[in-house]
């Protein structure tokens, strides 16, 4: 697929590593690194992202073979790694990510740092919902938000929502 950026053209392409795969494992433990160094979230140690990123299913964006973002899912459809670049946001790499595992799953789930209004808001305006608050989620202390895709409407039809939006 090829897209304007600022009147250039950009090719992105969207690649998956299934569950074995951790074909593009040290290029998200990179994006996810950078973004925890500058935001002070994701900050799993290496030998638990590895481990996790390969009993899942990750969907991945490039943008001429740069990682924009990546969607790590477990089979159940709880996502267990969401990241996209800064330079990336605003484009639309989150929604499809997270369309991507609603595709493949009856339900989408996630948590998500109380402190972390950024990925709050987002998960809010793409339709997930805050189910319960859990204390000392993290390993550092932090408390978290279980959040669910809402189920007011099946996930088809949030799937579908999240490209309108």
């Amino acid at each position: 697929m090829t897209t304007l950026t600022d009147g250039v053209s950009v090719n992105v392409e969207k690649r998956v590593d299934q569950p074995g795969s951790a074909e593009h494992a040290e290029e998200a433990w990179e994006l996810k690194e950078r973004i925890r160094e500058s935001e002070g979230v994701l900050k799993q140690r290496h030998g638990f992202f590895t481990d996790a990123y390969r009993r899942a299913t990750t969907h991945l964006y490039f943008e001429d073979e740069t990682l924009m973002g990546f969607a790590a899912a477990r089979r159940d459809g709880y996502i267990l790694f969401l990241a996209v670049a800064p330079e990336a946001r605003g484009k639309g790499y989150g929604k499809r990510l997270v369309a991507e595992v609603a595709r493949d799953h009856r339900s989408v789930s996630c948590h998500a740092r109380t402190t972390n209004e950024d990925a709050l808001s987002f998960y809010e305006h793409i339709g997930f919902e805050v189910k319960r608050r859990i204390s000392n989620y993290y390993e550092d202390g932090g408390d978290a938000y279980y959040l669910r895709l809402g189920e007011k409407a099946s996930i088809r039809e949030k799937f579908s929502e999240l490209f309108r939006r």
